[in-house]
């Protein structure tokens, strides 16, 4: 049997997610290069009919009433099975919330090397490299792949979809449930959902973000009203979500929600990855913050190292002039 790149795929209300394409694409690069096949995972519950959309020379699907909502430990314990039975060369998994536990699990389990926040999978020499960011994307660390198996975890929105759109797969394959999945200690019983949000800022075309540079909440008045001039909507990362200054539904990144919007105005946010994942594809990228070095210059087509305030003021009496 050739070599495999096994990609777990990652589905939520009967669609894969994005990330699931992003991995199926970086495999099938890896996989031309090494002359290896690409082999999705599916996990869940009479989820077959996804298998017809994703595009891999085989689809191996285990399909059992545990992995409705694809819980940790049984998602865990079933791609540990699958993986002991037939260890692949390499195996990709989503670095989400639900990806992070499911691969720290499954190489606790298998003794197999584990590379998480991976945000660049690239061959030197002849060997592959996975490329991970450490604290907040201020370190990255290259990590050569040997032959022994190993589990990547990898980035949403770290690589492109393009090279596998949704199609076909080559042959779709069904496996029996391993047993231990009648013996699990957790489960989901059901999925709720938040209420619906007063702005969906996944459809604003036009948005101003705010982060711990803003200071204090007082000062988001400043920042709405910059929103109001552009006709934009006011979205946040993280810490100022967690801090209650803005509802959930504002927030932006891998734990909050991604935006693709024509402008994105960032005020005083520093850019940590799970915030980038989040914003990185929009159109437009303008960054504000007095740190030089802050990693959302990485991404910004346009940056000023500067006060967001004495900005955001200078811009407002331009718009309002």
């Amino acid at each position: 049997m050739a070599q495999r790149i096994a990609v777990l795929v990652e589905h939520l209300d009967g669609e894969p997610t994005d990330v699931t394409y992003e991995l199926l694409g970086v495999a099938r690069r890896m996989a031309d290069e090494d002359g290896a096949m690409v082999d999705a995972v599916l996990l869940g519950s009479e989820v077959r009919q996804l298998s017809e959309r994703l595009p891999a020379d085989r689809v191996t699907i285990l399909d059992h009433p545990s992995l409705r909502y694809l819980a940790p430990e049984a998602a865990a314990r079933a791609l540990a099975a699958l993986l002991a039975d037939a260890p692949p060369k390499l195996t990709l998994v989503p670095n989400t919330s639900l990806g992070m536990d499911i691969a720290a699990w499954v190489a606790a389990r298998l003794g197999w090397p584990l590379v998480s926040y991976c945000r660049a999978l690239e061959s030197r020499d002849g060997q592959w490299i996975a490329t991970a960011q450490l604290f907040g994307g201020k370190i990255l660390a290259d990590v050569a792949l040997g032959d022994e198996p190993a589990i990547i975890g990898a980035l949403a929105g770290a690589f492109s979809q393009d090279a596998a759109s949704p199609g076909p797969p080559g042959t779709i394959e069904q496996v029996p449930a391993p047993a231990e999945l009648e013996q699990l200690r957790s489960r989901v019983i059901a999925l709720e959902r938040p209420e619906a949000a007063d702005v969906d800022i996944t459809r604003a075309e036009k948005i101003v973000a705010v982060g711990r540079g803003i200071e204090s909440k007082d000062n988001l008045e400043l920042a709405e009203q910059l929103a109001q001039a552009l006709g934009a909507v006011l979205a946040a990362s993280r810490p100022l979500v967690d801090a209650g200054w803005l509802p959930r539904s504002r927030q932006v990144g891998k734990s909050g929600l991604k935006v693709k919007p024509k402008l994105y105005v960032a005020l005083g946010i520093s850019g940590a990855p799970e915030h980038l994942e989040g914003m990185k594809d929009a159109e437009l990228i303008i960054a504000i913050n007095k740190d030089p070095k802050a990693p959302i210059f990485t991404v910004a087509d346009y940056g000023a190292v500067a006060d967001l305030f004495e900005v955001a003021e200078a811009l407002l009496e331009r718009l309002e002039g």
